[in-house]
């Protein structure tokens, strides 16, 4: 076993437990065991199982985010602060204040690719099953390293969806061995992957940012992401087999769901979303509180009212400051 595989077994050992689990259960239910829909699913329960374990990382990466925002205009202040100065004591200095104000904050840039990083490994583990499976044509007795074992690998292996398309299909050998069902299929999930990737993008960058955040230069990068991260899509396309495609498109879809609900239901403040909901809740007659929570709208329009009313009281209370007087005046005043 090489360096890479023991770093993956593992993980492949867990993608397997999960996958066997599902299959089983769907199979309990009277699914063929060795059709590609059965082992789909199974991928498909697998990205269920792993998105869902890696949530409380997305709750994580959503309030890294809204600090990063936060914090955006005090970033600025100290690139401001050292722009133009290349030596090496004013980059040391522009470091640390930089990672001072992040420690200040709770929060740093790769909080916010958390949950992406997580699951990279689960990709190659993945990739890894689906692979090992092939094995079995020329070692019948083949199994995985884990509950895979030689009966369902077998199964794993023959399984096709309209009955053509093997799970363990690449673009690249669908074309070289002109299954057309193969690169239909394919080429379709591959579009269907750029295309999710680019909504989910588009939606927080369009909808979820305050004015502050969009003349910062991390919202420029973020644009300019906006185009680039879905081309990678093309590689995974070309060369990850059809069973990774459909985790990796699945889980496009689980995250442009999961955006829409928080940036509809906890948007960011200032930005458009903000206001959308804010006029959603005041047409049924409800309003944000200065706690974030959604009260009715006779509570709020009390809670301001109260506010005002203190402000009132703190200026009537508060001394008058004197206006300054010359000596002429201060003279005369004294005669007086």
């Amino acid at each position: 076993m090489d360096f890479l595989g023991i770093i993956l077994w593992p993980l492949k050992w867990a993608v397997e437990l999960i996958l066997v689990a599902w299959h089983w259960l769907f199979t309990a239910i009277g699914m063929a065991p060795a059709e590609g829909l059965t082992w789909v699913l199974s991928i498909i329960g697998l990205v269920i199982v792993v998105r869902a374990a890696v949530f409380p990382l997305f709750v994580k990466q959503i309030k890294s985010q809204r600090k990063m925002m936060e914090i955006a205009p005090e970033l600025r202040k100290v690139q401001e602060k050292y722009r133009g100065k290349k030596d090496q004591l004013s980059r040391e200095a522009m470091s640390r204040e930089t990672m001072a104000l992040y420690k200040r904050h709770g929060t740093t840039p790769m909080s916010s690719c958390l949950p992406l990083l997580v699951q990279m490994p689960i990709f190659f583990a993945l990739f890894s099953v689906l692979n090992d499976v092939q094995k079995i044509r020329v070692n019948p007795d083949f199994s995985g390293v884990g509950l895979l074992n030689n009966e369902l690998t077998q199964e794993f292996y023959d399984a096709k969806l309209f009955g053509t398309v093997s799970l363990h299909d690449t673009l690249g050998a669908a074309v070289d061995a002109q299954n057309v069902t193969a690169i239909v299929l394919l080429a379709t999930l591959v579009v269907l992957m750029i295309g999710s990737q680019f909504y989910t993008q588009l939606q927080i960058i369009s909808k979820n940012l305050s004015p502050e955040a969009k003349t910062g230069q991390a919202y420029q990068m973020q644009k300019i992401m906006l185009y680039i991260l879905p081309l990678g899509f093309i590689f995974s396309g070309v060369f990850f087999p059809l069973g990774v495609v459909v985790y990796w498109f699945i889980s496009n879809l689980w995250t442009m769901g999961q955006q829409f609900l928080v940036i509809r239901e906890m948007p960011t403040p200032g930005s458009e979303a903000a206001k959308a909901r804010e006029e959603r809740l005041a047409r049924k007659g409800k309003a944000i509180n200065a706690q974030g929570k959604v009260v009715p709208i006779a509570v709020y329009e009390a809670e301001q009212q109260r506010k005002l009313e203190e402000i009132e009281k703190a200026k009537a209370v508060a001394p008058k400051r004197e206006q300054p007087m010359g000596k002429k005046r201060a003279k005369k005043k004294g005669s007086n």
